[in-house]
């Protein structure tokens, strides 16, 4: 399981994909233990995000969104079992990643997440999640004819709706680091088209218990339209898991991962 020596013996290698405003920058809790464990851990800044300096304005599609995963997965050696970790509507980058490098990926795991199969649809989430006017900020970069062209939580909400559970040191750190994200792009998750083979890789739900953007029973209806192969809970965990229970879900990702085959 360890690091790269010993020829192409093989690694299990996590790939974190954040969510909305977020970047890689958000599973430094993560990555850190996981490195001193032993395993190889990476996370990217999809377009705009993160230290990406695209402007979100001009991002309208979702492989152009995705791009910088479809990059560095294109490039991880084939020896190396990638376990794909997606956060909130990043779910939607980790299915098409799926889809994309079905052969390459060992295990995909949604904390918190968008987990559709492809060819199907979100379930409905009205009066799941908060309307979208109350907390959210629009730009219209092609004018206010236009449909808006990037999306940002409003400050005021950001403490209750991501990290209401989380130390406030990291609440700082992420109110420095947040980027708006682009919204049209984002609206291609529900739009990949079936793939049985995507279907035999297995997955791993971890659902927030505490959350109160993806509220819990949407999570259990992502679950239950679309079954995962393990499903973990953190009771106490807000959104941000990777700020919340950094502790807990590092146990949980050992434990999914104990159940490969390498």
């Amino acid at each position: 399981m360890g690091g790269d020596g010993g020829g192409d013996a093989p690694i299990i290698h996590f790939v974190f994909v954040h969510g909305a405003c977020h970047g890689g920058w958000c599973w430094y809790k993560l990555i850190t233990p996981l490195v001193a464990a032993g395993f190889k851990a990476t996370s990217v800044d999809l377009t705009g995000a993160g230290i990406n300096l695209t402007d979100s304005n001009t991002v309208f599609d979702f492989d152009h969104y995705n791009q910088p995963l479809f990059s560095l997965l294109s490039e991880i050696p084939p020896h190396h079992k990638i376990i794909l970790v997606g956060h909130s509507i990043g779910g939607g980058t980790v299915s098409e990643a799926l889809c994309k490098f079905t052969d390459k990926i060992s295990m995909v795991i949604y904390i918190a997440a968008e987990m559709v199969q492809p060819g199907s649809t979100s379930p409905n989430n009205s009066n799941m999640t908060v309307g979208e006017e109350d907390i959210w900020e629009f730009t219209y970069g092609e004018g206010a004819d236009k449909p808006p062209t990037s999306i940002f939580m409003k400050e005021e909400f950001r403490r209750h709706y991501y990290y209401s559970q989380s130390p406030l040191e990291d609440v700082t750190l992420a109110s420095k680091l947040l980027r708006p994200a682009p919204v049209r792009a984002l609206n291609g998750i529900d739009k990949l088209p079936p793939n049985p083979e995507a279907d035999k890789v297995p997955r791993v739900y971890i659902k927030t218990a505490k959350d109160n953007l993806f509220h819990p029973m949407y999570q259990d209806r992502l679950v239950e339209k679309w079954p995962p192969s393990q499903l973990y809970i953190l009771e106490d965990s807000d959104h941000s898991a990777f700020f919340s229970v950094p502790t807990t879900l590092f146990a949980y990702l050992l434990r999914a991962v104990s159940f490969l085959q390498i």
